[in-house]
C-alpha cells in the first residue's frame, strides 16, 4: 500500500516557466508560476481563490469535477459505492489534467483547484485494503503521465471553522458530511502536506482570515502569491509578518 507520505514526496516531471507571462498591475520581478494548484478540505475557499487567481493572471481555470453518478450511493452507505465513486473521480480528474497544454512552447498559465494526489488522499480514507490495491495500479499509471504544479497553495482551517462554513453554505450535496468524517479529512490533508516536497508550497491558514468577504485579506494574500516562493512557506498575515520559510 502506498502511504500518504509516499505520495507526497514522489519526484515527478515539471515544466519550465514562460518568460513572457505577465501580470498587471502586479510587479513582474521574477518568473510567475505557470501552473498553480490550490488545495484544501471542503469549504476552505480553494475554488474561490482559484477563480480569483485565474482572473488576475488571465489564466485557464481548471475546476474540480463535481458530478459523479455514484456519489449519492456512497453517502447512503451502499456496498461498493465508495470504490465506484472514487474511481469515477480519479478518471475525471486525470482527464482534466492530462488535457492541459503546459509544454515548453506553450504560453498558457493554468490555475487548478485540485491536484491528483487529492484523489489518492480520499481513496486512503474511503476504500478497503482490497479496493485500494486495485485503485493504486490505476492511480500510479495516471500520475506518471501528468505534470506537477510549479506552486501549490494549501489552504488550512480548523474543523470548527469548516463546520460553521458548511452550515452557512447549506449546500444540498454537503449535508451528508458529518463532523467525524470532516475531522478525518482535515487530519489527512495536514499529514499529506507536512510531507509534501514535489513543488513549491505556500500554506495559508484561513481560520483567522477571510479572503472571501474581507478585501484586505484577499489583497495581502494575492501580494504574497505574486512574490517568489521557494520550498515551503507559511502565510502569516498577523503582526506584519507575511511568511516564514521551512
Amino acid at each position: 500500500m502506498l502511504t500518504l507520505p509516499a505520495i507526497a514526496t514522489r519526484t515527478l516531471p515539471r515544466y519550465p516557466a514562460s518568460s513572457e507571462t505577465s501580470l498587471e498591475p502586479m510587479a513582474n520581478l521574477f518568473e510567475l508560476p505557470r501552473y498553480i494548484a490550490v488545495e484544501g478540505p471542503i469549504r476552505v475557499g480553494k475554488s474561490t481563490l482559484a477563480r480569483i487567481l485565474a482572473e488576475r493572471l488571465n489564466a485557464q481555470r481548471v475546476m474540480e469535477p463535481e458530478e459523479n453518478p455514484f456519489l449519492s450511493a456512497f453517502y447512503e452507505g451502499e456496498r461498493g459505492a465508495a470504490f465506484q465513486a472514487q474511481f469515477a473521480f480519479l478518471v475525471r480528474r486525470f482527464e482534466q489534467l492530462q488535457a492541459l497544454d503546459l509544454g515548453p512552447r506553450s504560453q498558457r498559465t493554468v490555475v487548478a483547484d485540485f491536484i491528483l494526489e487529492k484523489d489518492k488522499l480520499f481513496a486512503c480514507l474511503n476504500l478497503t485494503d482490497q479496493e485500494l490495491d486495485t485503485y493504486n495500479r490505476y492511480y500510479s499509471h495516471f500520475r506518471e503521465m501528468l505534470p506537477t504544479p510549479d506552486l501549490v497553495i494549501y489552504l488550512q482551517a480548523t474543523p470548527e471553522v469548516l463546520k460553521k462554513r458548511l452550515k452557512k453554505k447549506n449546500a444540498p450535496g454537503e449535508k451528508a458530511v458529518n463532523d467525524e468524517y470532516l475531522e478525518e479529512v482535515v487530519k489527512a490533508y495536514e499529514h499529506f502536506f507536512f510531507h509534501y516536497t514535489s513543488s513549491d508550497l505556500l500554506i495559508v491558514n484561513t481560520s483567522e482570515i477571510d479572503f472571501v468577504d474581507r478585501n484586505e485579506d484577499l489583497q495581502e494574500l494575492l501580494r504574497k502569491v505574486t512574490e517568489p516562493i521557494k520550498g515551503t512557506q507559511y502565510f502569516l498575515p498577523l503582526g506584519g509578518q507575511d511568511a516564514v520559510g521551512a
